[in-house]
């Protein structure tokens, strides 16, 4: 293993390694653009270059991180005098035509050329030629919109179509500063299913996500680790939402409990950079009309009566059945089984089917199962079919996807809900339940990896958090 000099501390490199690779890993930062740990090297936008001193007294040189494998005894200078003027002469020449789009670009505060333009350049442009005007706001596709003015030509979107989506969806057309990134005619990006990732890896504000466009600074958000629940991959991800020093008071106060948008959590056992279009998505689910009021028989109730009324069902029931969600948490699914497991004939039930033109699997992330917990679900209770023996008198629904016209005649009906839906007030008993995204839990993939999901808001007062509700039950099932 090749062991070289990095501003003179000795640096320990693996075989193979460039300097870029090395020189991150031993917590040595190179500025970059083009270069993407994920993806192919390109070294088009030279902001990388570091110097290579000479060997016996030689001359030194310049050349780019990441193209550059180290080898035994090189020694590099990342931050030199002469590396400085020629990362600030490339920003000169990238900035060349980039407009000051940053009052009014949604990548401001996480935009790589505002971080190395005041690193390494920080002083107006030294050309007097008016810049080249091109297309703004662009449909690339039904979701994303680009902006070629901003775009420094880094080709990190096109490489991802070919590398990791394989849509071979984008393209750049033409030379020079007449360079676009163009999507193909065959509508192949506006299909690409993960078409979101590069909107993240885009460097600049070039790419944009539709549903976050103009929505909010990134400094009014903040970022809460979680797992998607689109799927039984779990992919972990960031749900950023309005920070609670932000909040709005008389501008759509209902802003302050939204998801605003959706970006992948890096995890190399899940889904390693990237996840989904669906998962980008989240907020659909998530934000749909909420069901608040317990009822008995469709008419209002309290938490504790509705807990009394499942209480007494349980007790006079013979032969209940319980059909078990798998978007329960580990912990809930957990407190369930522990809890009424003994008195209940158990059945996991699919609460979400794949939704028309959705993919249904794919050999990158996207898997058939469209729940997120069928893993841990299916260990504590089976994965028999529902069925209801004869004599079945008491059903318990936890959760969606489950029709109430089979439910079988005369049985008495448990209910518990996240969401506004005509079955609520059908069953004998309802409980409102809370989302994911109000409380703090774990979900075990297909593949037996474990994520845990941390909680964004409050729940209302009038709405039971399913795991401490079922431990409330739990005195009937030990009566009966």
């Amino acid at each position: 293993m090749p062991d070289f000099f990095i501003n003179g501390q000795p640096v320990h490199a693996e075989k193979g390694q460039t300097v870029m690779q090395a020189a991150l890993a031993a917590g040595f930062f190179i500025p970059y653009f083009c270069w993407h740990p994920h993806l192919s090297v390109a070294g088009n936008c030279r902001v990388c270059v570091v110097e290579v001193e000479g060997e016996g007294g030689g001359s030194s040189w310049s050349e780019i991180a990441c193209n550059m494998p180290v080898s035994e005894g090189m020694r590099v200078l990342t931050d030199s005098e002469t590396v400085r003027e020629q990362r600030k002469q490339t920003l000169q020449f990238i900035l060349l035509n980039h407009p000051v789009d940053c009052g009014i670009c949604d990548k401001a505060g996480e935009c790589l050329l505002q971080d190395h333009h005041y690193t390494y350049n920080g002083e107006p442009s030294v050309s007097t030629v008016p810049k080249v005007r091109t297309t703004k706001y662009f449909q690339l596709s039904d979701r994303i919109v680009l902006d070629n003015e901003r775009c420094i030509v880094c080709s990190r979107c096109v490489r991802f179509t070919r590398e990791v989506s394989k849509t071979h969806g984008l393209g750049i057309q033409s030379r020079g500063d007449t360079s676009l990134v163009r999507a193909a005619e065959d509508g192949r990006f506006n299909a690409d299913a993960y078409s979101d990732n590069v909107v993240d890896i885009c460097p600049v504000g070039a790419l944009l996500a539709k549903n976050f466009l103009h929505k909010a600074r990134v400094w009014y958000l903040q970022a809460t680790p979680s797992v998607c629940p689109g799927c039984a991959r779990g992919c972990t991800v960031n749900l950023w939402h309005r920070k609670r020093e932000w909040k709005l008071n008389h501008l759509d106060p209902k802003q302050n409990t939204e998801i605003a948008r959706v970006t992948p959590l890096e995890n190399a056992a899940v889904n390693g950079p990237w996840i989904c279009n669906k998962g980008r998505d989240l907020a659909q689910i998530f934000d749909r009309v909420r069901a608040e009021q317990p009822m008995l028989k469709g008419k209002p109730a309290t938490l504790e009566q509705a807990a009394a009324a499942a209480r007494r069902l349980i007790e006079e029931a013979r032969a209940p059945v319980a059909l078990v969600s798998n978007w329960g948490s580990n912990e809930e699914l957990g407190a369930f089984k522990a809890a009424l497991g003994s008195r209940f004939k158990c059945f996991v039930k699919q609460d979400r089917q794949p939704e028309p033109g959705e993919p249904l699997q794919d050999e990158l992330l996207i898997r058939a199962d469209k729940n997120p917990n069928t893993a841990t679900a299916q260990q504590l209770f089976g994965a028999a079919p529902v069925a209801f023996p004869d004599g079945t008198d008491l059903v318990l629904v936890w959760g969606e996807g489950f029709d109430f016209g089979g439910l079988p005649r005369g049985a008495k009906v448990i209910f518990l809900n996240a969401w506004l839906a005509p079955e609520n007030g059908h069953a004998d008993v309802f409980v409102p339940t809370s989302l994911q995204t109000e409380r703090t839990g774990h979900y075990t993939n297909f593949a037996g990896v474990t994520s845990r999901f941390e909680r964004c808001f409050g729940k209302a007062p009038s709405v039971a958090h399913a795991e401490e509700f079922f431990a409330r039950l739990a005195v009937a099932a030990e009566v009966a």
